[in-house]
């Protein structure tokens, strides 16, 4: 079972577009970043969002529970994350098993990135792993990271680089 009808007209689809780069989106314009948001939401997504700039360590993990149906017993650490997502993947909590696939943003990530970039990088390698187990069993998950920051370089993850929008993908076009 795919993720996507091969069969069908793919050229407009921008959950096809954007899954084919990479599970991690980057944008820096917010225009562009809720313009996606708002696309997916309309093909019935199911959207999860997050505001990353403000985070500390429990801030995130207490975000995370709360907006994706955690049970108590999560323990607010990476290693739980990653197992937590693993639930989530197989509709177990978190996911809306009607609606299309599951949307994650972060907005101002760049602010974590400042906060705790090695945390940061975690978080979206462990979102870019599920995306592509996601995938294997007909589902899909992908995130949209905005920054502030046009010049935000973010490490590899999902052993692939977060690739910026189509749009803003030339340097020239954050400037």
């Amino acid at each position: 079972m795919s993720a996507f009808d091969p069969a069908g007209d793919l050229t407009d689809d921008l959950a096809f577009e954007l899954l084919s780069f990479s599970p991690i989106t980057v944008f820096w314009r917010t225009d562009l970043f809720e313009d996606a948001v708002a696309r997916l939401e309309s093909d019935g997504y199911q959207i999860v969002r997050f505001e990353s700039s403000i985070w500390s360590s429990k801030t995130m993990h207490d975000d995370f529970a709360q907006a994706l149906a955690f049970p108590d017993y999560y323990g607010r650490n990476l290693d739980a994350l990653d197992d937590c997502l693993y639930d989530v993947v197989n509709l177990e909590y978190g996911w809306k098993s009607n609606s299309t696939g599951l949307v994650i943003t972060f907005s101002g990530y760049d602010g974590f990135v400042r906060y705790d970039r090695r945390t940061a990088n975690v978080i979206l390698d462990i979102f870019a792993m599920h995306s592509r187990r996601a995938s294997l069993v007909g589902r899909r998950l992908m995130c949209l990271v905005q920054t502030d920051d046009p010049a935000l370089a973010l490490d590899p993850v999902g052993a692939s680089n977060p690739t910026w929008n189509r749009l803003e993908w030339l340097d020239a076009n954050r400037k």
